[in-house]
């Protein structure tokens, strides 16, 4: 097990994304439990899905802090990708700990409309990697993707696997940033860490996202589309471990040590976060149905069958989705544990007191 070495009372953190589903949850932690933080939170806001989500992420944040009255909660509506912007805030307020989270997110998004992904996963991130080289950190943690282990065929999908193989310009971006900071880490000695997100989901999550998208559908009476015809495997992981691991990992930066070339070798570290249990589409959404009629969402004789296709799959996905988390496990004692029952019941009920219980 690591020991901390970064201690986050009294700290000043900027989080990235902070509207966003990760950026958001993760802000709520932090002001729930560590004492005197100052989080800057900085997001454009954009519309690639419904902003309502966002503000009412927002909202959480503003109650919360609120609340923290030896906490701040600090709001900058702004793009990552705006260097004028970001060099600005962190000779400002000279971030201790940088956790970047904000990028445009979706696979199937990235095949057509390309330039957001260089915009804000390229451009962007190299803006936060500029400015923290100028403006030393304490720690830059940063979100990398389930998504670049592309085509491998080795599961579990561990970190020590070669990644070369993408097949989404979502993908590429995301392994990019991670050669990109590697980069940084050896020339400036910057501790980074990079975490491999998979499948994230949970309360006000992206509607993007499959259990979202098929919420929306089945209330609206259309067909979902299951793909690769039911045959697809995802490792899906609820949003408070995600959270949690993102925490863990912000107060254990990698140690600045001198190689035998008298140069730093790099502080660089990436890990996975997932569940280390992949559930099957097909019985995936057979929980989703129980839930949503638990929660009212959807009526209890719904007929499911006449709502449901199977289909080819899509350019740009992969057919199975496999965490090794040892690493994480055997670092910080930490492995997600929440199960798909669970989390897709907080999602339904969260989707009715958002979506129905206000017109009824």
């Amino acid at each position: 097990m690591l020991t901390p070495n970064v201690n986050l009372t009294g700290k000043t953190v900027l989080v990235t994304g902070a509207a966003g589903f990760v950026g958001a949850n993760l802000v709520k932690e932090l002001l729930n439990t560590v004492e005197k933080i100052h989080i800057v939170g900085i997001d454009n806001m954009n519309d690639y899905y419904d902003v309502s989500i966002k503000d009412y992420r927002l909202a959480e944040i503003e109650k919360l802090a609120a609340e923290k009255i030896d906490c701040k909660w600090t709001f900058v509506k702004g793009n990552i990708a705006d260097r004028v912007l970001i060099d600005k805030l962190f000779a400002e307020y000279k971030f201790a700990v940088v956790v970047n989270l904000a990028a445009q997110a979706g696979v199937r998004y990235s095949i057509t409309n390309p330039d957001v992904y260089i915009e804000s996963n390229i451009i962007g991130f190299y803006n936060i990697l500029e400015a923290c080289r100028a403006n030393p950190v304490e720690h830059l943690v940063y979100a990398s993707s389930s998504s670049v282990y592309g085509s491998n065929k080795k599961i579990p999908y561990s970190t020590d696997d070669k990644v070369d193989n993408p097949v989404s310009l979502y993908a590429a971006t995301k392994k990019s940033n991670e050669l990109m900071a590697h980069a940084y880490s050896k020339l400036y000695n910057i501790p980074s860490t990079g975490l491999r997100f998979f499948t994230v989901y949970g309360p006000a999550g992206r509607p993007d996202m499959a259990y979202f998208g098929f919420t929306n559908k089945l209330r609206e009476g259309k067909t979902i589309e299951i793909f690769n015809f039911g045959n697809c495997k995802r490792d899906f992981t609820y949003v408070d471990d995600i959270v949690t691991g993102v925490k863990h990992i912000m107060q254990n930066a990698p140690e600045k040590v001198t190689g035998e070339d008298g140069l730093p070798v790099p502080p660089y570290r990436v890990y996975n976060i997932g569940n280390n249990s992949p559930e099957n589409l097909l019985d995936f959404v057979d929980i989703l149905q129980q839930e949503l009629i638990r929660a009212k969402v959807l009526p209890e004789d719904y007929d499911f069958e006449a709502h449901k296709k199977l289909v080819p799959m899509q350019a740009g996905d992969v057919p199975i989705t496999y965490a090794d988390t040892s690493a994480l496990e055997r670092d910080f004692g930490f492995k997600p544990n929440t199960s798909l029952k669970e989390g897709l019941r907080k999602f339904a009920e969260w989707y009715y007191e958002f979506y129905l219980k206000k017109g009824e």
